[in-house]
């Protein structure tokens, strides 16, 4: 297995310590990982919290946000990265995959975004993970984003993980469910064995 380079996207509530294991995991297994830090040192205990402290005055607006990831992806493209993310971040690594023809995977944990009607990928691999039910990712919105995803050219896996919540990895979270998470870290290495 040859390692892949990664770009790790936090969710809304940032850089946190469930993020830096994530990446550690990641880097254990052989792979090198980028965790930009698209808040600035700030962090929350809550995806409540965290969508409280987006909203305030001076936050980054979304083209912020894909303005500073981005700029942390550029000097590792030339390499054909895998763009993986949380939630929000996981939003924000498919609308950079999409847009990157070197791009050599796509691991959304949580989180995805609508799809330009111009995509185009040639088959792209594509894992998402996902709490089932969760409230941020509706079955309804999923099987539109699963068609719209497999038309632009991707190669879709789907798992879901029945009663996890929605950060349902991040073991400092309530959502945390130790079971699903180490399904889905191994699911991960194993596709990042393929590409």
């Amino acid at each position: 297995m040859a390692p892949v380079s990664l770009v790790l996207l936090h969710s809304v509530c940032g850089l946190t310590p469930d993020v830096r294991a994530a990446a550690e995991r990641l880097r254990a297994a052989g792979h090198e990982v980028v965790t930009p830090d698209l808040f600035d040192g700030r962090t929350a205990a809550s995806v409540e919290e965290g969508m409280r402290m987006r909203e305030e005055e001076g936050s980054p607006d979304r083209d912020e946000l894909l303005r500073r990831a981005v700029a942390a992806a550029a000097p590792h493209s030339g390499k054909g990265l895998v763009y993986a993310g949380f939630s929000m971040g996981g939003s924000i690594a498919q609308t950079l995959a999409l847009a990157d023809r070197k791009a050599r995977g796509l691991v959304l944990f949580s989180g995805t975004s609508d799809i330009p009607e111009d995509a185009a990928v040639d088959d792209l691999p594509v894992q998402l993970h996902v709490g089932d039910p969760d409230a941020f990712e509706p079955h309804d919105w999923l099987t539109a984003w699963y068609l719209r995803m497999q038309q632009a050219g991707a190669d879709v896996e789907v798992h879901r993980y029945p009663a996890a919540g929605h950060l349902y990895t991040h073991a400092q979270l309530e959502d945390y469910d130790e079971e699903a998470a180490e399904r889905t870290w191994r699911t991960v290495l194993g596709f990042l064995e393929t590409l």
